[in-house]
């Protein structure tokens, strides 16, 4: 405290972080979160596509989507949302192409599918415990 003691007030303020703002914790990004991402982007077009040609478990595509959320990304606001808008990109990229399912849309969602299946395998194979 002595050094300060020849300071002004206002440049002792400057050193001390304020009190009234929360300190928010650096969210440390794990080694798989790219994969991470495509995997949300990909399940973000498989819902749509699913959906768009009539299957009655499309919304288990969502559901996959939120539980990825509840594991990888809980109380990780920063993280969440990276993953969130990763899944509403392929959701819109496929939306903005295809307003009806035809044989191209199957081609794909069966593409999408196995590329996810992949990814999945791979994050589990070198990152699960």
């Amino acid at each position: 405290m002595l050094a300060f003691a020849g300071l002004p007030l206002s440049a002792q303020a400057q050193d001390a972080p304020p009190s009234s703002v929360p300190a928010v914790a650096a969210e440390k990004p794990a080694p798989y979160d790219a994969r991470l991402l495509r995997l949300s982007e990909i399940l973000g077009s498989v819902h749509y596509l699913r959906t768009l040609c009539k299957d009655a478990a499309a919304d288990s595509w969502r559901q996959t989507m939120q539980d990825l959320l509840d594991k990888e990304a809980q109380g990780e606001a920063q993280r969440r949302a990276r993953m969130t808008a990763a899944f509403n990109r392929g959701y819109r990229t496929f939306a903005s192409v295809y307003t009806a399912c035809t044989p191209p849309a199957v081609v794909a969602d069966e593409r999408y599918r196995a590329e996810g299946a992949t990814l999945a395998s791979e994050i589990t194979a070198r990152f699960g415990n």
